[in-house]
């Protein structure tokens, strides 16, 4: 009976993270349909690359593992470039109890994410969410700040019409031009830049009961 129980009880977390997988992982976007939805002239992404913070990245984003890590993996990222120990994925989820299966089954909400952080690191880790846009306009300005590292939770499907919830860091923000360069931590999206009014909109949108919003890392 114990056997027959430790197998169903596998069985039913293989399904899950089989499903979290499909869910978070297969968005149905083309890469005809990525490249459309955010702009990447090679010129202003250049430019994006040697901004303050971005260039702590060296040009360099690790991906994430699988479709439901982009939480620990937007972490991991943002710690390498801050100098922190913990720079992947397993080392920022060791002792967290989370994404145990190797999946973050549907997911981590941005209060997880945070929490997740707040594990690894003395620095302080701020949730900001409910932001108005003015407010999400005053953050950017403030996002190549080298002693502030942001990381965005938006909904894909209001920038590129299908996919879910994702975390991602910010690279920085081209004042002049009004765009937020996104280093996404997904291979198949890989950094991109977006006005800002549309990030904002992706990310005034809700999650479970709570809206989505930034974390700060300083």
């Amino acid at each position: 009976m114990k056997r027959g129980l430790v197998f169903a009880i596998a069985a039913c977390v293989g399904l899950l993270c089989g499903f979290a997988y499909f869910a978070l992982g297969s968005s149905g976007v083309s890469p005809e349909a990525i490249q459309a939805a955010v702009i990447r002239t090679p010129e202003l992404v250049d430019r994006a690359w040697q901004l303050p913070v971005a260039a702590t990245f060296g040009k360099d984003v690790t991906w994430q593992s699988n479709g439901s890590r982009c939480g620990p993996s937007s972490i991991a990222n943002t710690f390498r470039s801050i100098g922190e120990e913990e720079t992947t994925e397993a080392a920022v989820l060791e002792g967290t109890g989370k994404c145990w299966t190797g999946f973050c089954i549907m997911g981590l909400t941005l209060d997880e994410v945070a929490d997740v952080a707040r594990t690894k690191t003395g620095r302080q880790v701020s949730v900001l969410r409910d932001l108005t846009a003015e407010e999400f306009h005053q953050h950017m300005k403030h996002a190549n700040d080298p002693n502030r590292r942001y990381i965005v939770n938006f909904s894909r499907e209001k920038i590129f019409g299908a996919g879910v919830g994702h975390h991602s860091p910010i690279g920085g923000y081209l004042e002049a031009e009004d765009m937020v360069f996104v280093l996404d931590v997904n291979e198949n999206y890989k950094p991109w830049l977006i006005k800002r009014e549309r990030l904002f909109s992706a990310m005034d949108t809700v999650d479970g009961d709570k809206k989505r919003g930034l974390l700060l890392i300083e």
